[in-house]
């Protein structure tokens, strides 16, 4: 039942879920998955396809899934390379996004993190499993990707200070530095920023040279900006300027360094 629960937990977090990679993921064999996905699919809490099992359209929040297959395999090069950076018992608040989303699952494998969270994806995702502290910011959650923003949210983390904040990221520009979609994302990152040491930024390289709506921070404030791809030339001499980190997330389990001149 628990292999279950966590085979549930994590089909909803991706929407879709192969045999092979549940096998590698809980260390068990490619018969025991089958043995445990059967009774989520008798349940229509899953369906089978073939090789794997997806989540039935009735469960589906399309907008945070969608987003979860675009850039894809760069969001997991990118979460890959952040697991790597934390270590056991790391204190840090994560936000709501595709790619922190992808974050959470690469540190499946952490024990003893204490999470701040505004999504409830997040937090199921990494709760109650290896001694994992995990405390979520309470108010309406979004239609869209069950997310709490507004002031409660703002308030119940502004009573922790943690190492990191892992945080997506609408667009990185060169001059108008880091800015997102809504009025809410950008205060809520805000927020966490003022109540972190290290502030570490994912985004993958769709997000260079863009703009949104509302600005978050300037480059300055960023400490780590882990993405897949070197930005292009005056990106790059901003950050290096503002003397942000660039970790180039080169494969699943690789990274290397962009020295600060």
């Amino acid at each position: 039942m628990v292999l279950q629960s966590e085979i549930l937990s994590l089909l909803r977090l991706r929407g879709s879920c192969s045999i092979n990679e549940l096998s590698e993921l809980f260390n068990v064999s490619g018969e025991t998955i089958r043995r445990n996905v059967k009774p989520l699919v008798a349940g229509g809490l899953a369906l089978k396809v073939h090789g794997g099992i997806v989540l039935p359209e009735h469960f589906q929040e399309a907008p945070i899934l969608r987003r979860m297959h675009q850039q894809k395999e760069a969001k997991k090069q990118i979460s890959s390379s952040v697991a790597q950076l934390l270590k056991h018992g790391d204190t840090f608040i994560i936000d709501t996004g595709s790619t922190t989303e992808y974050v959470a699952q690469a540190l499946y494998q952490h024990k003893d993190l204490t999470v701040v969270t505004n999504s409830s994806y997040i937090a199921n995702h990494l709760a109650s499993k290896n001694k994992n502290r995990v405390f979520m910011a309470g108010g309406e959650l979004r239609a869209h990707d069950a997310a709490a923003f507004g002031a409660g949210a703002i308030e119940f983390i502004q009573q922790f200070e943690v190492s990191y904040a892992i945080l997506s990221i609408g667009a990185i520009h060169p001059t108008k530095g880091c800015m997102d979609y809504q009025l809410c994302e950008a205060e809520f990152s805000k927020a966490v920023i003022a109540q972190v040491e290290t502030v570490i930024v994912v985004a993958d390289a769709t997000k260079f040279g863009l703009t949104r709506s509302v600005k978050v921070c300037e480059l300055a404030q960023i400490d780590i900006l882990v993405t897949d791809s070197p930005p292009p030339l005056e990106l790059e001499q901003s950050l290096m300027d503002a003397g942000v980190q660039v970790i180039i997330a080169e494969s699943k389990d690789s990274f290397k360094f962009v020295e600060s001149r």
